[in-house]
């Protein structure tokens, strides 16, 4: 009974420390938290520090090798396409409008932009890039069919 009654009792002091750090911290300016940390050894947390990015500079290439499946039939086929054109593979539409890679290492990441739609559809599939490196970070959703990019070529 005592055991019981000293657990209930510490985990409400806990509660109560708890509720009241929370309340501190919102009451902290931020500018003190930044002045604080820059005078110690630690770095400046994400979003009180300003990051500049440098541009990721990339090539342009004139054609894609992209890879469609059938998930039914379980046959896949290389496409190869060049930019502004727009082919059709079974059942679907597929517009090449950019195909880009790191700057200098054209054997590096593919990306590409892509208009897909199924024929029977009026609007498209997928609108937007697509990477080699990482497929299912921006996919088509389509019930049947897949398609990712494999590699960009120059002509």
């Amino acid at each position: 009974m005592k055991a019981r009654f000293f657990a209930i009792l510490v985990s409400g002091i806990l509660a109560a420390g708890f509720a009241t750090a929370q309340s501190l911290l919102d009451e902290i300016e931020p500018e003190i938290i930044v002045e604080t940390l820059q005078d110690s050894g630690y770095s400046i947390p994400a979003p009180y520090l300003e990051i500049e990015l440098e541009p990721a500079l990339s090539d342009v290439a004139e054609i894609a090798m992209l890879r469609g499946l059938d998930r039914i039939n379980g046959t896949t086929q290389d496409i190869k396409i060049t930019v502004g054109e727009t082919i059709t593979y079974e059942r679907l539409e597929i517009s090449l409008l950019a195909c880009r890679y790191p700057q200098g290492d054209i054997n590096a990441d593919a990306f590409a932009q892509l208009v897909i739609r199924d024929i029977r559809e009026e609007s498209p599939r997928f609108v937007g890039w697509m990477f080699a490196s990482s497929p299912a970070l921006s996919a088509l959703d389509h019930p049947r069919y897949d398609v990712w990019v494999l590699s960009c070529n120059s002509s």
